[in-house]
């Protein structure tokens, strides 16, 4: 059997989108260009099924040397805000991307009222007084035509008078619609006269009080795409039905005087949308969550936005590279969002600083080291990238360890300190536990031990083999941290399934534990916000920007060293 070529076997490797492109650029189409464009909702925050969008419109563009704009769909100014468009500039740059323009919906206004007179003025469209409950009455069902509106065949001269007085602002909010006139028929639901056009009196955060309609998103994208030369209109799925509804208008508007001619023409294609496991991405739900204080703001380290992500220590190439991962398809689906975590671990396990943090302290007393005495101990950056170098770390008679790194009665494969046993402080000496000191109440307060001098690095016994080793900082030396260990907000896998249960049923209690007695390794004092660092041992950690408040030091758990999750649902 012949083997493939080379060019055969990169053709395999193309997802569909770009099979589509190959094609397209094969033909000739559009003379060679390539233009992508990502057209956010300037109404609340990016999260991460928008990265996988940004990811595949500025990435196709880039790989075949096009262009790819950033264009806010800005057609609703009750819910829009210049400060999402600020958040969504972030989000986009913090990535890894850059557009070539920034366009907005609004930019067109003009053209397509002008477009929609036109089609007024052809008998295509028709101005209907009835409610918008009454509207959807009259579409019918999939399976049972339409009944045309009252309005629907009233005179062209009449439609056209009322529309722009709609935008003159001599009507309410509701009182009329501006509707395509198409197939109430159709077996596309869409098809059946869509609303194109309504009134909204709410000040436009770009164009104030110049228009009192605003375009329909069905009726707006379409016609940008085609304005701005778009060749490749990239969509998830649930833009599929609407898509012969696209390249309708798009005919009409070449058809007109509104359009430029040609054989030019943008061509919508849709692909899977993200869905994550115990997240939710509906914006509603990510609102409600943010008003209700249910989480602190839009970046919170549990929400699923990319400001979120950010803020809880994830980085723009673990991200990028989940997204690769998972790729483009035709098919709907579930990924789990260990997948997400398993990527954020990798790039942090490259390229995280590794650093000593204790979070649940107890203090350990080695009672035979001088007192007063301070040694300076080498600690590897990072063992996966020796080009990191190392630093110092001072190491006293007193020290603070993990409280779990001590039991007074260990069970036998129990390898941490206990008395009798021995453990190597990490990077220091071997010291054999020889008890502990109890408060009234039984717990622990100190426990103690004593150390082999002749057991630190290059000295004669410091190969002598122990099972366990432990972390551990200089009480004198350490500075006090606050750690928030962040976790799951759901604790079921498909909140959006959940139907019977209240939406705050299904929120995670344990998602932040805040513990304010911590005490990591002085060289963090230098540390600077969003910071990545490994706490050894304990997982992936980040300085949050809230840092040295009341004087402390604050750290985000990324991620822990494994999955535990997977362990608590497969039992």
């Amino acid at each position: 059997m012949a083997e493939n070529t080379p060019l055969e076997e990169n053709k395999k490797s193309l997802n569909f989108i770009e099979q589509i492109i190959e094609k397209d650029l094969s033909e000739g189409k559009n003379d060679g260009r390539v233009q992508t464009r990502f057209p956010p909702e300037p109404n609340g925050y990016l999260h991460i099924g928008h990265a996988k969008a940004i990811c595949l419109d500025f990435g196709i563009a880039e790989q075949y040397r096009g262009v790819c704009n950033l264009r806010f769909d800005d057609t609703n100014p009750t819910k829009e805000d210049v400060e999402y468009v600020d958040s969504i500039q972030e989000d986009i740059r913090w990535l890894g991307f850059q557009w070539e323009n920034i366009f907005y919906a609004s930019d067109y206004f003009q053209q397509l009222f002008d477009f929609a007179v036109s089609l007024i003025k052809k008998g295509k469209a028709y101005v209907d007084e009835q409610s918008a409950e009454a509207i959807a009455a009259q579409k019918g069902t999939p399976t049972q035509a339409g009944t045309d509106s009252p309005y629907r065949n009233r005179p062209t001269e009449e439609s056209l008078d009322l529309f722009l007085r709609m935008n003159r602002g001599d009507f309410e909010e509701g009182a009329m619609t501006l509707r395509a006139k198409i197939d109430m028929a159709s077996p596309n639901m869409h098809f059946r006269d869509p609303i194109i056009y309504r009134i909204i009196k709410t000040p436009h955060h770009r164009t104030g009080k110049t228009w009192n309609v605003y375009p329909m998103y069905d009726f707006a994208h379409g016609q940008s795409d085609y304005f701005e030369g778009v060749t490749h209109s990239l969509c998830t799925l649930e833009f599929e039905v609407h898509r012969p509804l696209y390249d309708h208008f798009i005919d009409l508007l070449i058809d007109s005087e509104c359009g430029k001619g040609g054989d030019y023409r943008p061509r919508q294609t849709e692909f899977n949308r993200l869905n994550l496991t115990y997240t939710v991405m509906s914006k509603r739900k990510l609102l409600q969550l943010v008003k209700e204080k249910l989480v602190d703001g839009w970046d919170d380290p549990r929400m699923p936005t990319i400001c979120g992500y950010r803020r809880r220590g994830f980085t723009p190439s673990s991200i990028r590279r989940f997204i690769h991962l998972i790729g483009y398809t035709k098919y709907d689906g579930m990924i789990d969002v260990a997948l997400l975590e398993h990527a954020v671990r990798e790039d942090l396990n490259a390229t995280a600083r590794r650093v000593a943090a204790v979070l649940r302290p107890v203090k350990l007393i080695i009672t035979n080291y001088p007192e007063g005495q301070v040694e300076m101990m080498t600690s590897v950056n990072n063992p996966e990238n020796p080009a990191d170098g190392t630093h110092e770390i001072a190491f006293s008679r007193e020290l603070y360890i993990e409280q779990d790194d001590f039991m007074e009665d260990a069970p036998k494969k129990y390898y941490r300190l206990t008395p009798g046993q021995e453990v190597r402080l990490r990077c220091a000496y071997i010291v054999k536990c020889t008890g502990c000191k109890k408060n009234a109440d039984g717990k622990v307060e100190e426990v103690y031990a004593e150390y082999d001098p002749n057991t630190r690095t290059g000295m004669p016994d410091s190969n002598r083999k122990v099972k366990g080793t432990i972390h551990w900082v200089s009480a004198a030396h350490a500075l006090p941290a606050e750690v928030r260990l962040y976790d799951r907000l759901f604790n079921v896998e498909n909140p959006a399934e959940e139907k019977d249960k209240d939406f705050h049923e299904l929120l995670n209690p344990d998602s932040l534990q805040v513990l304010t007695d911590c005490f990591v390794e002085e060289d963090l004092a230098q540390a600077k916000p969003y910071d990545h660092f490994q706490f050894q041992r304990i997982g992936y950690f980040n300085l949050d920007p809230d840092s040295r408040r009341d004087g402390k030091l604050i750290f985000n758990r990324t991620v822990s060293l494994k999955d535990t999750w997977s362990k608590k649902v497969n039992g």
